[in-house]
């Protein structure tokens, strides 16, 4: 018999064990009852085999678990850390204050990322089941909580291993020189060769991404077919998403060793080198100055809320599944604070690493700017439209700096004040190129490509920004692929290797939505309404069904026992009060942010080779509130079902199930309480434990009741994986 069951535990240990039916039924292996001590029909009983002797246990029953602390601690800095610390964070600093926008943010990190990132952890640990299993099992009622997850998950890893592809197109593009982006394109007007006319409307970076990379409609209606090779670049994602998660923890483990570590290596080159750049030093302080009145506008409270949440990936169930993998007795409090730590840490690196290369890049199209200028205010000094008079005499034209236009702007704005306008002169001052924000994709793929054109060995550097891109994409895929197939494989029980291939294949066909020439547009529309809206309601969900439902004080004391020391009582008051409260806030800020913004897109126009803003279609407006509805719609139809009894929730019937050829069923859905005691314990109601919940047995503050310890046990042996030898699974 396992070690690790509790029938060896009441046989070598003086605590008492407190087990109830739904321990015993929803978690015990299917044993023949004809052999087992629970026999009352006089059947004939074979020999019984020497309980000293362990019965071999079936590989295939025990649940993987993490090599090493340190894999375990990489795959949940991969998920956590991804494309949004790069590109997103960064923008939201700049919007928002500047270095002011990290106080709310560390608040609300705090209050918001810590606890909840920490319950999470817990949870999954504890019970070990993915985000089904784990809600399930927390509160059958709201067990749609799980599918839910899943769902956004699904949403989430269909557009977001596009961006992967399209990372993987510019990786390979870099291998030349110079850089295909580096200059416009030539086309032929009859005998004259002219610049590509979309591309010197807008730059060269602009270009090749919408045209040459995307091949980009003029609308969302505009499907435009497939776009061949962005569908290569999509195919192999999937099938590196696909065999990083083949094997699970064992495959995916070891793939986080590179596609953790290697993102730091490349943004350490990349602040070391940026630092080198002129101009850096210009960006570190813009971005840095604190714009302390910010602070007070509610809608920065909101977009940190909103970055905190799923900077740590929370509610998408890959946290959940990752430490489902640990042991029941590894320190997750200790893990929580660590990786928020380094998400925070790593997105202010990426920060400065982003406002370094973006200060030299202003310095270059300053310079750019000043020149032009200086070329029309020597044409007006020719052609006697502006006197000479109003040059300063220190003015050289050929070693023109920005601080002789800046003067020389000023003298002219205020002498020819009322046909200064025609003029078509330009401040050119460095402030405005900073204050020039971008995020996303125009700062991956627009204005960070534009920069490194300007660097020493640019194709080096853009190698290893790209393939940075393609590994952080990664890390956040493996988390959240684990957080559709762990729930599913545990629920449902379906051969993990079978499941992970049909799952990669599904989503590359349904993928090809992204990858037409209106694609980019898809994308914008599932990142803005597939995982927003759902992932805060689920996340909501969660927290309510731990600290009230379950209860905060026994989810205390289950922590205290899996640990060996009780959390502080911070997360007490955050759990129960504060993180409710935060989310359900943000939960309506949000709703009534995209109430009041009209549901659209930026188009990009190929004529005027400028994006502009359209309002989604009919049927695009249905698709919006198709994604919310289906990502929630488990949640209520799970809780329907069970309220009204329509589904079982698993807690006091054991289904029919089939082993080594022969069949085992117990259904104990009709006995009440003291007779399920009775029946499992061999005892009488006034010696058994009291009862539990429909679900669970409550296990109080004052610890389990006495219970007289036996060795006429069943001999069914209960999941090593699943139960920890000191603790009472009925108490969670």
């Amino acid at each position: 018999m396992p070690k690790n069951s509790k029938v060896t535990q009441r046989e070598h240990s003086n605590e008492h064990v407190t087990e109830s039916v739904a321990d015993l039924l929803a978690l015990e292996e299917p044993v023949d009852y004809k052999s087992s001590a629970l026999n009352v029909g006089g059947v004939p009983l074979p020999p019984r085999k020497n309980k000293d002797v362990e019965e071999p246990q079936d590989p295939g029953e025990e649940r993987p678990a993490w090599n090493s602390k340190l894999q375990y601690i990489l795959a949940q800095v991969g998920f956590s850390v991804g494309l949004g610390n790069v590109w997103r964070f960064p923008y939201l600093c700049q919007k928002n204050g500047g270095g002011a926008y990290l106080i709310p943010y560390f608040i609300l990190l705090i209050i918001i990322g810590i606890p909840l990132f920490f319950l999470e952890l817990a949870v999954g640990q504890r019970i070990r089941r993915g985000s089904i299993g784990v809600w399930n099992y927390v509160c059958p009622r709201l067990g749609g909580i799980g599918f839910s997850s899943c769902m956004v998950c699904f949403f989430v890893g269909l557009y977001y291993n596009v961006i992967i592809g399209w990372s993987i197109f510019y990786f390979f593009k870099s291998f030349q020189y110079p850089l295909p982006w580096s200059e416009c394109p030539l086309v032929q007007n009859g005998s004259l060769s002219i610049v590509e006319p979309e591309c010197d409307k807008s730059s060269a970076t602009t270009y090749f991404w919408y045209r040459e990379a995307l091949d980009i409609s003029n609308s969302i209606s505009e499907s435009g077919g497939l776009n061949w090779r962005m569908t290569l670049c999509l195919l192999a994602a999937w099938i590196v998403v696909g065999m990083a998660m083949i094997k699970g923890i064992q495959s995916s483990g070891k793939v986080m060793y590179f596609s953790s570590l290697f993102p730091y290596v490349v943004l350490l080159c990349f602040l070391v080198r940026g630092l080198l750049l002129r101009g850096a030093v210009d960006g570190i302080a813009h971005m840095f100055t604190p714009r302390l009145e910010k602070m007070l506008e509610p809608q920065v409270w909101r977009e940190a809320a909103t970055q905190v949440f799923f900077a740590l990936g929370l509610g998408f169930g890959g946290v959940i599944a990752f430490s489902s993998y640990n042991k029941q007795d590894n320190n997750c409090h200790f893990d929580a604070a660590l990786v928020s730590i380094i998400n925070f840490v790593t997105s202010v690196l990426a920060t400065l690493v982003v406002f370094a290369v973006l200060g030299f890049k202003a310095n270059l199209m300053n310079e750019k700017c000043v020149v032009d200028n200086a070329e029309k205010i020597m044409g007006y000094l020719n052609s006697k439209v502006l006197s000479h008079d109003l040059i300063p005499p220190h003015v050289n034209f050929s070693h023109l700096t920005a601080q002789d236009y800046t003067e020389m702007y000023g003298v002219i704005r205020t002498v020819r004040e009322g046909s200064f306008s025609e003029l078509g002169l330009e401040p050119c001052q460095l402030e405005d190129e900073l204050n020039k924000a971008v995020q996303g994709t125009g700062l991956a793929f627009i204005a960070f490509t534009e920069a490194m054109t300007h660097f020493p060995g640019s194709p080096f550097w853009s190698v290893m920004f790209f393939l940075m891109l393609i590994n952080l994409g990664l890390g956040s895929m493996i988390g959240t692929m684990e957080g559709i197939i762990t729930p599913i494989v545990d629920t449902f029980k379906v051969r993990k290797e079978i499941f992970t291939v049909c799952c990669c294949t599904l989503a590359f066909l349904i993928g090809l939505l992204f990858v037409q020439r209106s694609g980019n547009y898809f994308v914008t529309m599932f990142d803005d309404y597939s995982a927003t809206l759902p992932l805060t309601i689920v996340v909501i969900l969660e927290n309510i069904s731990v600290a009230w439902f379950y209860g905060t004080e026994k989810f205390m004391q289950d922590l205290t026992e899996m640990l060996g020391f009780r959390p502080s009582c911070f997360y007490f008051y955050m759990w129960k009060y504060v993180s409710p409260l935060c989310l359900v806030v943000l939960m309506f800020t949000s709703i009534i942010q995209m109430g009041l913004s009209p549901p659209g897109y930026s188009a990009w126009n190929e004529e005027t080779a400028s994006e502009r803003f359209q309002s989604y279609p009919p049927w695009a407006l249905g698709m919006c509130f198709t994604l919310i509805t289906l990502a929630m719609l488990p949640v209520p139809v799970v809780f329907i079902a069970r309220q009204f009894h329509l589904l079982s929730d698993g807690s006091n019937t054991l289904s029919v199930s089939y082993k080594k050829g022969r069949m085992m069923m117990k259904d104990m859905s009709n006995l009440e309480d003291n007779d399920e005691t009775r029946f499992i314990l061999s005892k009488v109601p006034s010696e058994a434990p009291s009862p539990m919940p429909n679900h669970r047995s409550y296990l109080g503050p004052e610890g389990p009741s006495s219970l007289e310890t036996t060795n006429t046990s069943p001999n069914g042996r209960y999941g090593t994986g699943y139960l920890m030898p000191t603790t009472p699974e009925s108490q969670l």
